[in-house]
């Protein structure tokens, strides 16, 4: 049995380990305020625990699964049965409008200058608080873009800084990546509870993220090149100051999100663990015992063929008529992903997917069958970031940032990250090349027909080993509002979000005569609804007009701001404008 480190029995001793971060909840900020309170390394080290569980949800606990295989969100890969539909109305109060993480941030940053500490302590922790108020001011830009910039405890009777207007995007991120720079420089490199707590590399990953997200972001949805550069610049380095720590490799691709322990795993950054009857969740659960959102043709369709080429163009693909025919010759990460052995389409089944094809990425099948395998007491461990999300990170904030007058994109930068990814263990993909602009493999420059003509070859296929390398991770959503793509995700426009596995109904009634296929609808290649009498073709999961998802206005990449905020500021004579087309 695993070890139960510090930091979970600090979470236990606080009564905070199972509060996962919700907007809607300010967080206790008359705690731990008084300077008595602030003596020690210890106790700042104490406070900041805090943080861990708001900010590092994994697996979440109890009856989810946190931030992983969430197939009811709006993404391209998973195909369910009622899509879920763009926001239609601003929220009348809540909404994720709420600063109360903010303040917190900035009371830790604050109080804990009080403590007796030394120098480097002192700036450790202070980067620690400016790491996870970056974080904050990261969650509040993505979804509304422009908000009030906090760097100071605001009192409770100070109604014009209470009432700030909202500072501008930009102005507010290059805030954001000040404190991750004075994070990067100060936070220590080793810190107990390795894998568990807050180092320079935890805060080097996040800091790829984000500025990867952002830098994306201005280049495509506000059209600010020189800022987007600046941003991509930093995610790259950040990236590669990860890489050159030599600190981390990569092992076998499931183990990372099965195990019962992360402790050892060498691709880990940080995990959140749990403990059998401390912290358990469900995930392990809905991989096994439950019916399940499966994986859209679209999503299955973009795994290469093994020998690297897209399967519109690879003589060693099979075709999709039949389980063994998908799962040949294929990406390794597509049967390390789905279940590569059968098709659950009985819908009598407790076990069925929409789509046919299940995931089984997060099972741990030496639990399966257990109590602890079953319902809410799932213990397997939960990657909170990872070194193969880094080496994507790089490959694409090198190929991004070459766009905007960077340096050239390179073989070695591809060398250093895709082509680690495709060299893991039961992946042994070819290596990606360089043809001048154009990707290719074996010395065959090739372009997948298949592509976004609005994205360049290159780009097109390291947003491909993206979304295979973080396929069900919770990134799909934001990877697309990034890249100005939400079209991809109308089930009118694109199809194949709408489709699953093909199946002939005749010889899967033989195969099993009790199972109930009655419900299931059929498409042909081309996404046209076949009718109810037809026995083979695509499964459709949303079959219904009613629950077709279509993108009609770009207003829905930033949320509306809560309506109830809006008056408040105006009562306060300050206008805070409304976000467009809301």
């Amino acid at each position: 049995m695993k070890t139960t480190k510090l930091y979970l029995m600090l979470f236990l001793a606080l009564g905070i380990i199972g509060c996962e971060k919700d907007f809607l909840d300010v967080p206790p900020t008359n705690q731990f305020e008084d300077p008595g309170y602030w003596t020690s390394e210890e106790n700042v080290e104490t406070f900041a625990y805090g943080f861990y569980p708001a900010y590092f949800v994994g697996y979440g606990s109890g009856y989810t699964w946190g931030e992983y295989f969430s197939g009811e969100v709006l993404n391209d890969d998973f195909a369910p049965s009622a899509p879920a539909q763009f926001t239609r109305v601003a929220p009348a109060s809540g909404g994720g409008w709420d600063f109360g993480w903010v303040r917190k941030a900035n009371i830790f940053i604050e109080r804990l200058q009080l403590a007796d500490m030394d120098e480097e302590a002192n700036a450790h922790w202070t980067g620690i608080g400016r790491f996870f108020r970056a974080l904050e001011y990261h969650d509040l830009v993505n979804r509304f873009g422009d908000v009030p910039w906090y760097e100071e405890e605001i009192a409770e009777n100070d109604v014009e800084n209470l009432y700030r207007p909202r500072d501008s995007r930009g102005f507010v991120m290059d805030k954001v990546l000040e404190d991750f720079r004075y994070a990067a420089e100060n936070v220590r490199e080793e810190v107990k509870n390795e894998g568990q707590m807050v180092n320079r590399n935890v805060v080097l990953a996040f800091m790829s993220r984000i500025f990867l997200f952002e830098g994306t972001w201005q280049k495509y949805n506000n059209g600010d090149t020189e800022r987007a550069a600046k941003y991509l610049e930093a995610a790259k380095w950040a990236a590669n100051e990860v890489i050159k720590s030599g600190k981390f490799s990569l092992g076998d691709y499931r183990s990372v999100f099965n195990s019962l322990d992360l402790s050892s795993d060498p691709e880990v950054i940080l995990y959140r663990e749990y403990q059998e009857g401390i912290l358990t969740h469900a995930l392990n659960s809905y991989n096994n015992k439950e019916p399940q959102t499966g994986p859209s043709k679209d999503a299955l369709d973009a795994y290469l063929a093994e020998d690297g080429l897209p399967v519109e163009l690879s003589p060693l693909y099979e075709g999709d008529h039949g389980v063994d025919e998908l799962f040949a010759n294929r990406d390794g990460r597509m049967s390390e992903t789905f279940v590569p052995y059968e098709l659950r389409v009985n819908q009598t089944d407790a076990r069925y997917s929409t789509s046919g094809v299940a995931v089984h990425k997060f099972l741990n099948e030496e639990i399966a069958d257990e109590p602890i395998g079953s319902s809410n007491l799932n213990p397997t461990d939960a990657p909170i970031i990872r070194y193969g999300e880094v080496l994507i990170n790089y490959a694409e904030a090198a190929a991004e940032l070459a766009t905007l007058g960077g340096p050239a994109l390179t073989q070695e930068d591809l060398d250093k990250s895709i082509n680690v990814l495709r060299a893991r263990p039961k992946v042994d993909l070819p290596s990606l090349q360089l043809a001048g602009d154009m990707p290719a493999v074996n010395g065959q420059t090739y372009d997948d027909p298949d592509r976004d003509p609005s994205v360049p070859a290159i780009i097109w296929e390291i947003r491909r080993e993206r979304r295979v390398e973080l396929m069900m991770e919770g990134f799909r959503n934001d990877d697309l509002r990034r890249w100005g793509k939400y079209h991809y995700v109308d089930t009118i426009e694109n199809y194949p979000i709408n489709m699953g596995a093909w199946i002939d109904k005749e010889v899967l009634q033989a195969q099993n005569p009790d199972a109930d296929l009655s419900a299931i609808h059929l498409a042909d290649a081309q996404g046209n609804r076949l009718p109810a009498s037809a026995t083979q073709g695509y499964i459709v999961p949303a079959s219904s007009p009613e629950v077709q998802r279509t993108f009609e206005d770009p207003r829905v990449y930033l949320r509306p701001l809560p309506l109830d905020q809006i008056k408040l500021y105006a009562d306060q004579g300050v206008d805070l404008e409304q976000n467009p087309g809301w």
